[in-house]
């Protein structure tokens, strides 16, 4: 009995020394293993008015996917090897939507990373949820510049956003429209070079389309801009009839007007400013309209369009990206019959972002992964950007792309509008025109 209580205390003994042992040397968490699979949880607007975009997304995430996978995969820090699974979140074109997929990617999945986010107003509903799980998302296709500059509190510092902001293009389309639209209007009618542009502005009523509407107003105050706004008339996302708005817009007598609008909403209401209201100005589009959708609903009604743009399913600029735009465009025709659009193109890349920071980081661990999103710098892929690279900035979080702004013109062959570069100088094809059609805004 005297060795059996011995050997008994002894065991105990032994016990408390293992977990005293365990519990001063926690085991490395399995998170920082290298994984064998990366698993990217991809949100889209794959249903409701934002689904034409959305769906560009969630099929360039797949076509990115297809690429790293078949080249072996994810080449991760230490040597080893990892393949992409791609699950998507359809956001359903709303913020309740959003918040369902953005939680469903995260708890039930359990994904390592996200991107995508199209709508501003959708993404920033579930920007809590992405700070309350520190999960890296790599927005793009929310351009609103709240998305990462937001001042109510939400931590933003796992959310990196590579699409521009409304500031950024807001204010590029505003300098285009006075350094080329301006004089060539000016021209066209004998006027003073001194005479003010009369702008209109149409807009999505949410923090895109204010924040377009913001980037302009501000663009002109602070450049002191010979353009006035004479008309600035919003609408509900998701909308089909504008006619009320356009009214309102032509009796303003406008020499062009200002889009802030999804393709769902760009094409009819140019549609309808032309053909119901005999609004025959210039159209000014943001970058989101370069869409194969939008040629195709614009029709004829297109001809003398401008979009601003990165990325184009029928034109790029010569150089360093043409080859790799052209290739992603196959890519994506060989797979689903039709061409990607630009929020495609930054979600694609978007993929391709997140593979690069998971293989620097060497694990999928969140914040070992958001700090290689930090430090990140790896050569531009299919859409030009600053300096050739594509980084983020220390402040927000931002990538910096190069634009340009096309102008559309009838294609008889394709039966549709077809896009040229016409402004800067160094990457134009063409020269920007002012269609027969034309008429100039007058203040009487």
């Amino acid at each position: 009995m005297k060795y059996c209580i011995l050997f008994i205390a002894s065991l105990i003994i032994a016990a408390a020394l293992i977990a005293g042992c365990t519990q001063s040397q926690p085991a490395t968490p399995l998170s920082t293993a290298s994984p064998s699979v990366i698993k990217v949880g991809v949100i889209a607007s794959l249903t409701g008015p934002a689904s034409n975009v959305g769906t560009s997304m969630w099929q360039s995430a797949q076509v990115a996917a297809d690429k790293i996978n078949a080249d072996g995969g994810v080449t991760l820090k230490d040597g080893s090897k990892a393949q992409l699974n791609l699950v998507v979140g359809d956001d359903e074109s709303t913020a309740t939507g959003g918040q369902k997929a953005a939680t469903k990617l995260i708890t039930d999945e359990k994904v390592d990373i996200l991107v995508g986010g199209y709508s501003s107003a959708v993404t920033s509903a579930y920007e809590q949820t992405i700070a309350d799980n520190k999960i890296p998302f790599i927005v793009t296709g929310a351009s609103s510049p709240i998305i990462t500059h937001r001042t109510d509190g939400i931590d933003t510092s796992y959310i990196f956003h590579h699409c521009p902001t409304t500031d950024t293009y807001g204010q590029y389309t505003t300098t285009f429209i006075d350094q080329v639209v301006r004089p060539a209007v000016n021209k066209n009618t004998s006027a003073s070079a001194s005479r003010p542009f009369r702008l209109a502005l149409i807009y999505q009523n949410t923090a895109f389309g204010k924040g377009v509407q913001a980037a302009v107003n501000n663009t002109l105050m602070k450049n002191n801009l010979s353009i006035q706004l004479v008309s600035q008339q919003s609408y509900t996302m998701g909308d089909t009839d504008f006619r009320t708005q356009l009214t309102a817009i032509k009796a303003a007598n406008p020499d062009a007007v200002y889009l802030a609008a999804f393709p769902n909403e760009g094409a009819p209401i140019i549609t309808q400013a032309r053909r119901d209201i005999g609004l025959n100005t210039i159209f000014l589009n943001v970058e989101n309209n370069d869409n194969a959708q939008f040629y195709k609903d614009l029709g004829h009604y297109g001809e003398g369009v401008i979009i601003e743009s990165r990325f184009s399913p029928y034109t790029a600029p010569a150089g360093a990206v043409a080859d790799a735009q052209a290739a992603f465009k196959q890519a994506y025709f060989a797979k689903f019959n039709t061409y990607p659009d630009m929020m495609g193109a930054s979600t694609y890349e978007g993929v391709f972002i997140a593979a690069k920071a998971i293989g620097n980081a060497g694990t999928t661990d969140k914040a070992t992964v958001k700090q290689a999103l930090v430090d990140l710098k790896m050569p531009q892929i299919i859409e030009p950007m600053k300096g050739q690279t594509i980084s983020f900035s220390p402040d927000f979080r931002e990538s910096t792309f190069d634009l340009w702004m096309e102008q559309l013109a009838f294609n008889t062959t394709a039966g549709e509008t077809r896009p040229a570069i016409v402004w800067p100088d160094n990457l134009k094809t063409t020269d920007f025109i002012l269609p027969s059609w034309y008429v100039a805004g007058s203040s009487s």
